[in-house]
């Protein structure tokens, strides 16, 4: 029987602590969230979507995250670390995993969101609440195209009335 060295445990653990550490910093929006009393069909639907939103979802072991987190100088994370732990990494989207995960908690109240890291600031559960209550990107996009839209709006109104008023006049 093959015997298993200290050294090549303790590197594949460097490893994954390096790795969550890279994570961490990559990410424009870290939520830990506790996921028991969720069936496996609920699980994999909420891999589901955050998936498609680009959001990696995983489940890490407490000691090497937090390693990660005093690594990367974000020890104040630790605090949400306490019991089993699944954590969402968004380095595209600000939004989506808080959006996701708070919408998912709403529905199946054994989701538990405990807090994250938004922009490199450690913040509580409420702060990721909030954070999900914003419109997506899409919604943000859109809301600035009306008001950007509608001076050019009320310019042609104002000269279509004008063009109005001035033939009532000449017939």
């Amino acid at each position: 029987m093959a015997e298993i060295r200290p050294t090549v445990i303790r590197e594949e653990k460097v490893q994954a602590v390096n790795e969550i550490a890279t994570k961490l910093r990559e990410s424009q929006t870290t939520v830990v969230a506790d996921y028991r009393g969720l069936t496996v069909a609920q699980v994999t639907e909420l891999r589901k979507q955050l998936r498609e939103a680009g959001v990696e979802f995983k489940v890490l072991k407490n000691t090497l995250t937090r390693l990660a987190t005093k690594q990367e100088g974000l020890s104040d994370l630790d605090e949400h670390l306490l019991g089993p732990n699944a954590i969402a990494f968004s380095p595209n989207d600000l939004i989506a995993p808080a959006k996701i995960l708070v919408d998912f908690a709403k529905k199946n109240d054994k989701l538990e969101v405990k807090g994250g890291i938004i922009e490199g600031k450690v913040v509580g559960a409420e702060q990721i609440k909030q954070l999900a209550s914003l419109p997506s990107r899409e919604g943000l996009l859109s809301m600035l195209l009306s008001v950007l839209q509608a001076p050019m709006r009320n310019v042609a109104l104002a000269v279509k009335a004008v063009a109005e008023q001035k033939e009532g006049q000449g017939a």
